[in-house]
């Protein structure tokens, strides 16, 4: 699936140095399968602009794959993996961090994704548990670590990946992921007020339909397509297309250089901010 012609050619797009000097932790930097996922695009972008970057992600292969990429054009970054829900784990990956670059001058949480429980009647206690752990409870655990670090060396941008979710029914059950993603908006919100005066930034990515590795896994042996009800990729792909204004998803990419925005001194006075890229789609409501 390609974006219309008319649409800039991000994948290839040259950096400008945005980030020259700056240290970025991106976590969830890695692909859940070939192409480009929204943490992966962002790692290559942040690299690209002139940041060292170190990449996190559950499957060390998975970092490392991104890592490679940066270094094939002459970036900086290092590949570390762990558990992000784990406070343990999240420890030890900003030490390493810390260790490797002297400093994190960006957080970049990526971390997420939706469990079973679409409706009040199938919510279960541990589904909503482990979707909070992995949408909230990591990026707490990252924030919490990462902040001191921050403060020491004179502030820093924590970039948070939301939903549209958050902010609206999107016309099919998504309760507890949308739950979560609205506590991760009320959490940045919180962080940046706490830690303004401390020239510490706290935003949030709100992406809409994305067009990711995500949606074409495999989950329980079951395509996603057919878990949605579709016959196959190509037609499910179609539907989500057809449901957004400028008529195509979102890219990986287009959710990257939104975060960029907000990991660059561009945006040096813009915190507890929601930036929605969804091409439309939350200006929209039901029609007749």
């Amino acid at each position: 699936m390609t974006a219309p012609s008319e649409s800039p050619d991000l994948e290839n797009m040259p950096g400008r140095g945005r980030l020259a000097g700056k240290t970025v932790l991106v976590i969830g930097g890695g692909s859940i399968g070939p192409g480009w996922g929204n943490g992966k695009a962002a790692a290559v972008v942040f690299g690209r602009e002139g940041a060292r970057v170190a990449v996190v992600d559950r499957r060390a292969e998975a970092a490392q794959e991104t890592v490679d990429i940066i270094r094939a054009a002459g970036g900086e970054a290092i590949a570390l993996f762990g558990d992000v829900t784990d406070e343990a784990d999240v420890a030890r990956i900003v030490e390493q961090a810390i260790a490797a670059f002297g400093r994190i001058d960006v957080l970049h949480n990526n971390v997420g994704g939706s469990g079973t429980g679409k409706r009040l009647d199938n919510m279960t206690l541990k589904d909503w548990n482990e979707t909070f752990a992995r949408n909230v409870t990591s990026a707490m655990l990252t924030s919490q670590a990462v902040v001191p670090h921050m403060e020491k060396s004179g502030g820093g941008s924590i970039i948070n990946v939301s939903s549209v979710s958050s902010i609206r029914h999107l016309g099919t059950p998504t309760a507890v992921y949308s739950a979560a993603k609205g506590a991760l908006n009320e959490l940045t919100k919180n962080i940046a007020v706490e830690y303004a005066r401390k020239q510490i930034r706290a935003n949030c990515v709100l992406p809409g339909y994305i067009d990711t590795p995500f949606i074409r896994r495999d989950i329980g042996g079951v395509p996603s397509y057919k878990r949605k009800g579709f016959d196959s990729a190509e037609v499910y792909a179609a539907a989500r297309n057809g449901l957004v204004p400028m008529g195509r998803m979102g890219t990986g990419w287009d959710v990257a250089y939104a975060a960029l925005y907000f990991a660059s001194d561009d945006s040096a006075y813009v915190t507890g901010q929601m930036l929605v890229v969804d091409g439309g789609v939350t200006s929209t409501c039901p029609g007749v």
